[in-house]
């Protein structure tokens, strides 16, 4: 794997954590929302911490989408899933959030998960399909 697939690897999980992150926060400040009341859902969105969050989660989709283009996406999910590490961290540090045992094993098991999935090939390789025999009646001109 090249440095540059590492570097949107590493943009998928910064960017999905902190986005998520700051969310959570600047929904903290605005306080709930609901469908009943829309007002509600575009002054939130107006919330500097809201609005960096959906920033921040444009652009882990954009690192997400040239992910999936060069792999599989049962590698760049699980290779992905490194971010609720850091999103627990910064659940727990910055956002003052309790954070049981039973989430850091859980945490945990996932660590350990994509240390199994980056050992293994990031694009299954297929083999081209075979035409049927129409198709290949068809391609070359001849009536079936």
């Amino acid at each position: 794997m090249t440095f540059r697939k590492y570097l949107v690897l590493a943009g998928v999980t910064v960017f999905a954590a902190t986005g998520d992150s700051m969310l959570s926060h600047g929904m903290r400040q605005a306080g709930s929302v609901s469908w009943h009341n829309l007002s509600h859902l575009f002054f939130a969105v107006a919330n500097p911490w809201v609005a960096v969050g959906i920033v921040l989660l444009l652009g882990f989709f954009a690192c997400y989408t040239t992910a999936l283009s060069w792999a599989d996406l049962t590698y760049v999910l699980p290779a992905s899933s490194i971010g609720y590490v850091l999103l627990a961290l910064i659940a727990k540090f910055l956002l003052h959030e309790n954070v049981s045992t039973t989430r850091w094993l859980g945490i945990l098991l996932i660590s350990a998960g994509v240390g199994f999935v980056t050992q293994g090939p990031e694009l299954t390789h297929r083999a081209p399909p075979v035409p049927k025999k129409n198709e290949v009646q068809e391609l070359a001109g001849v009536d079936a």
